[in-house]
């Protein structure tokens, strides 16, 4: 476990101190107020609130271009990124979009292959030899309210980030330690590690129902903490789709949101990746995985591997040996003379014989698993696949199946 939390750890240059200043002492403010215990649950309501707003944030907008948002709208999700204490919406979707272009890789800002606790916090904490890779932010660079809210963002993450926070709880319930320590320091802590669940847990926790060549992963706990954004091995795989959680049941307020802005004429161009493309992505990895399950099975001996005897010959080792011949194959069925559920009289009296119309239906209906278990006692190829003349004129149609036409209804071998 540790060996997962810490592997690849890279050699650091030095310290961020201001990343590590805002991700110590706000935790520490947050313990202040919690033991102090004195918390009014309208504070708690609001920074409930004002937590969910921080987290709608910067991500589906401005880092996927996945819907286009009306200028009230994009003022108030800027405000709530700014009050995540994250970075500038610039640098924040500047990174995101090398994180999906490079991912796993050493151009990966947050490569999910140095370890849990590097993509969690470390790389924010410390400086190393890696640099994010190359991507397109064109569009950001001409985007005149992104490129403000970069240059000013010191300011406005302290009045977003902690006075608002602050003073909001003051006013309203005349409780300003709380309103810094709960619904700003507490909210910010949470809302932090909240987000940083998408770079470690989301790469680690979950399943792959659309691809598994990358470290994304699909998980109910990772969509709870960060408002919908754990659906992560979908997200990696249709990027520019509005939506994380693609099934209707599944956990993902963002994409709630963003539906309802659009029903309010606030947000339009709502982007959706084919439905058929999300089906073949889900289908190929479902046959991937039954894939697996079939190469854990054994299976029949391929024909072509069989001895191919004649008539005669099986006759003679049928004397010796519990064989029976079934649409051209030659059965070793000394597991089945006891454990046969009709019992051994009907085995031991066709030693030699040709049993195929009996087995098929002349005298009983077998099932697929005995279709199955007879596969496996398969020993030889009767040449020809029927008995020669003159026996041939007394055996039942169905018992003149070649070993080649038996294929058309006996159980399909996959290594065939």
């Amino acid at each position: 476990m540790l060996a997962s939390i810490t592997r690849k750890f890279p050699s650091t240059k030095g310290i961020r101190g201001f990343n590590l200043a805002v991700l110590t002492v706000t935790p520490l403010i947050a313990v202040y107020g919690l033991w102090k215990g004195n918390i009014i649950r309208g504070t708690s309501y609001f920074a409930f609130l004002y937590y969910v707003f921080s987290m709608l944030g910067y991500h589906r907008l401005w880092s996927h271009r996945s819907y286009n948002a009306s200028f009230p709208l994009q003022l108030f999700l800027l405000a709530g990124g700014t009050s995540a204490v994250q970075g500038s919406c610039y640098w924040w979707a500047r990174a995101h979009r090398s994180h999906h272009r490079h991912t796993d890789t050493d151009l990966d800002p947050y490569n999910a292959n140095r370890g849990l606790l590097w993509t969690h916090i470390g790389w924010m904490i410390f400086k190393s030899e890696f640099h994010s890779g190359p991507s397109d932010v064109t569009d950001l660079q001409k985007d005149p309210l992104i490129q403000w809210q970069h240059r000013h963002y010191f300011w406005l993450v302290f009045v977003f980030g902690y006075i608002v926070p602050t003073v909001i709880p003051g006013l309203l319930f005349n409780d300003w330690l709380g309103g810094l320590c709960i619904s700003g320091a507490l909210r910010l802590t949470v809302a932090h590690h909240s987000t940083f669940c998408i770079n470690s847990i989301a790469h680690w926790l979950g399943s792959a129902p659309y691809d598994d060549v990358l470290t994304p992963r699909d998980h109910l706990l990772s969509a709870i903490l960060t408002m919908g954004e754990g659906y992560h091995n979908f997200h990696h795989q249709f990027p520019m789709d509005y939506r994380n959680a693609y099934l209707w049941y599944q956990y993902d307020p963002t994409k709630w949101f963003i539906g309802l802005c659009g029903k309010f004429g606030l947000a339009s161009h709502l982007k959706v990746f084919p439905s058929n493309e999300i089906a073949k992505g889900r289908l190929a990895m479902q046959l991937k995985e039954l894939k697996a399950v079939q190469d854990r099975i054994e299976w029949p001996t391929n024909a072509d591997e069989l001895p191919v005897v004649d008539w005669e010959t099986y006759q003679h080792h049928a004397q010796t040996r519990p064989l029976i011949l079934i649409a051209g194959f030659i059965h070793d069925v000394s597991s089945l003379v006891d454990n046969h559920p009709g019992g051994r009289h009907h085995i031991v009296r066709n030693f030699g014989k040709d049993m195929t119309s009996a087995f098929f239906g002349g005298v009983y209906r077998h099932s697929n698993a005995a279709h199955n278990l007879l596969s496996m006692l398969r020993v030889g190829v009767l040449d020809g696949g029927v008995q020669i003349e003159p026996v041939l004129q007394t055996i039942p149609q169905a018992s003149q199946l070649t070993v080649f036409e038996h294929e058309r209804y006996s159980t399909v071998n996959p290594k065939a």
